[in-house]
């Protein structure tokens, strides 16, 4: 019954991942030729940024072109659906690996100050709200990532 009750809010943490990985499943079906989507800049998404922002200049995007966006994406769902121990399997530590590492290897005391469950508090609220910023920008992505690649190939603009 509880399970229903989350899955129910259009607001829970279950359904945000749900969209994204669903966004993400759907690019990844669409674009079926994903080295087409080599060189080609992500300029129209800046642009788009920039009018969202109220024309404050969009944050440097390390992604060069819409492959590596691409590619970007399917790694962070891979990384939803498998979590760390597919890429530690395959020798490929990422800064949050290393992030989960340390924190493994720090030594555990038994009961921590009311103080201290007080700032857990606060900092889960504070990463939970991140979590969900972070996931809608990225469903928004991978759906305009889809979308311009569908644009893009009923136009013949690919084409080299």
């Amino acid at each position: 019954m509880m399970q229903s009750d989350s899955a129910s809010n259009k607001h829970s943490l279950i359904n945000v991942m749900h969209r994204f990985i669903a966004a993400a499943n759907n690019m990844d079906e669409t674009i079926m030729v994903p080295s087409l989507l080599r060189d080609v800049p992500l300029e129209e998404q800046a642009s788009a940024e920039m009018e969202t922002n109220n024309n404050d200049p969009p944050y440097p995007n390390k992604q060069r072109d819409m492959y590596e966006h691409y590619l970007l994406l399917k790694s962070i769902k891979n990384d939803m659906e498998w979590g760390l121990l597919k890429k530690e399997m395959s020798s490929g530590a990422s800064f949050l690996e290393m992030a989960v590492k340390q924190e493994e290897q720090q030594p555990v005391t038994g009961d921590l100050p009311l103080a201290d469950n007080n700032d857990l508090e606060d900092q889960f609220h504070y990463h939970l709200r991140g979590l969900f910023g972070v996931l809608s920008k990225l469903t928004v992505q991978a759906d305009h990532l889809t979308n311009r690649y569908k644009r893009e190939i009923g136009g013949g603009n690919f084409m080299r």
